[in-house]
């Protein structure tokens, strides 16, 4: 006898089998204790977007790296293609080679989310971003959480979305199972957003009713003015010392250069990211600033051909490259780079002589760090 599974496409399928091992199950645990402390699921807001390839034997591959616009996905599939040309010709296949740079010259020019070259279909991808909400607020990583980094470290890991293939048929643990129907179901904007971002979810609701969850990231919220809000919205890591790493040197590098802080304020900043490094911790507070360490759920929705791509109305402010450039040299914006300097663009130059000086300043206070671990005498 056939099981109603039969009769069900694989996209709309959530496949929970047993997870095996005593971390798999701890994790398991864990899953279930978060939904009774933060029950309340919220959307991020800004999603990621990554470039895909379509496997043979189903699925889809993820890239490592994510961007926060469409057109950032776009322009690393261009540069993927052009690594691909590269390794056609040093194989010694012209014809490989002048297909894939045929292709990255379209990206250069073209806005385009779906794509074949040499019998391979790619995909842009959008994920959406959630976060789990409770009364003493947004949900911290869990003790089953990679984190394996040393402090500073953390850029060395590899994303863990590298290798990643979105396929509703792979198994998930009870836990994720109804996370993944709970997103899925999950239709929703911020209060205020316009109405065409509204109707795109309820759009994309309807035409992509699958899902597949992605591993968690890391990002780092702000309690202000009784609220909990992202700190960097588009800022996502796959490690919870990752986010740390991200928020020290936004304490000694971007805080002091983006609110011009005067030295004892520096001071007390530089000490928040030394008591920060020192603890592992994954709460805050320095000046006023309340902050969190925060485990980020993600879900690609998937439909009868694959995940769903970016929306009409998601953030993407630049076209690809040619036409930006076009754009501007007809605006008069464009400038070559032995044209006279005018006052603003001297300006801005003495902005990055700023920032250049208090990030070699954290480079220099790393390496130093990190060779004190080296000996042995801590952070």
């Amino acid at each position: 006898m056939n099981g109603y599974e039969d009769g069900v496409p694989a996209f709309l399928q959530i496949r929970v089998t047993p997870q095996e091992g005593p971390i798999a199950a701890f994790a398991e645990q864990e899953a279930w204790q978060a939904r009774q402390r933060y029950p309340d699921i919220l959307g991020v807001g800004v999603p990621e977007f990554f470039h895909a390839r379509e496997c043979e034997q189903g699925g889809w591959e993820l890239s490592e790296y994510s961007t926060d616009t469409p057109q950032g996905a776009r322009d690393s599939l261009g540069h993927h293609f052009r690594m691909a040309a590269k390794e056609a010709e040093e194989a010694g296949d012209d014809k490989a080679r002048r297909k894939w740079l045929a292709a990255a010259g379209r990206m250069d020019r073209e806005v385009i989310d779906d794509v074949r070259v040499l019998g391979e279909r790619f995909r842009i991808v959008r994920a959406s971003r959630f976060i789990r909400m409770g009364p003493a607020g947004p949900e911290p990583p869990r003790p089953s959480d990679p984190d394996a980094a040393e402090v500073g470290e953390a850029h060395r890991f590899p994303s863990r979305t590298k290798g990643f293939v979105i396929d509703p048929y792979t198994g998930t643990g009870l836990a994720d199972g109804i996370l993944r129907l709970d997103l899925v179901h999950f239709v929703g904007s911020a209060p205020g957003a316009p109405r065409e971002v509204t109707e795109d979810a309820w759009r994309a609701a309807e035409r992509y009713p699958g899902g597949v969850l992605l591993p968690a990231v890391f990002m780092v919220s702000e309690r202000d003015d009784g609220k909990w809000r992202a700190h960097d919205p588009g800022a996502a890591h796959s490690t919870p010392q990752g986010a740390r790493d991200s928020l020290a040197a936004w304490l000694r590098v971007m805080a002091p250069f983006m609110y011009q802080l005067d030295e004892a304020e520096r001071v007390a900043f530089a000490e928040a990211a030394d008591r920060l490094d020192a603890k592992r911790s994954n709460s805050l507070t320095v000046d006023g600033h309340r902050l969190r360490v925060t485990r980020v759920e993600r879900l690609v929705r998937i439909g009868p051909d694959g995940p769903e791509g970016p929306r009409p109305s998601d953030f993407d402010p630049q076209p690809p490259v040619e036409v930006h450039v076009r754009q501007l040299k007809e605006q008069g914006l464009w400038k070559e780079e032995d044209e006279e300097d005018d006052e603003e663009s001297l300006e801005l130059k003495e902005n990055a002589r700023e920032f250049a000086r208090l990030w070699e300043q954290e480079q220099a206070r790393a390496a130093e760090a990190k060779e004190r671990r080296r000996r042995g005498e801590g952070v």
